[in-house]
């Protein structure tokens, strides 16, 4: 499954969700946006939210922005409902 994120780093507390216009999801990580260090915060922490493994989840598009998608591995219905469920807070 296809998901847009929106990564706000250097936050003081982590996490996954909330919404972010439409259908993006807020990933929230305490990593600056150096060197790649907020997307890969990012990509461990929507791993950690779906209970997949880190392998699990694949950068689409974004690298340099806080605007990225990203491909997760799994049970399509299961991914869809915890989305969702991130999406409302």
């Amino acid at each position: 499954m296809r998901l847009a994120i929106r990564v706000r780093p250097g936050a003081s507390r982590e996490g996954v969700g909330g919404a972010y216009g439409e259908a993006a999801v807020v990933v929230k990580v305490h990593a600056r946006a150096v060197d790649g260090k907020a997307t890969e915060a990012a990509l461990r922490a929507v791993a950690e939210a779906f209970g997949v493994r880190r392998a699990d989840v694949r950068l689409v598009s974004g690298q340099t922005s806080r605007d990225k998608v990203v491909e997760i591995s799994g049970d399509e219905k299961e991914l869809a409902k915890r989305a969702e469920a991130l999406r409302e807070g």
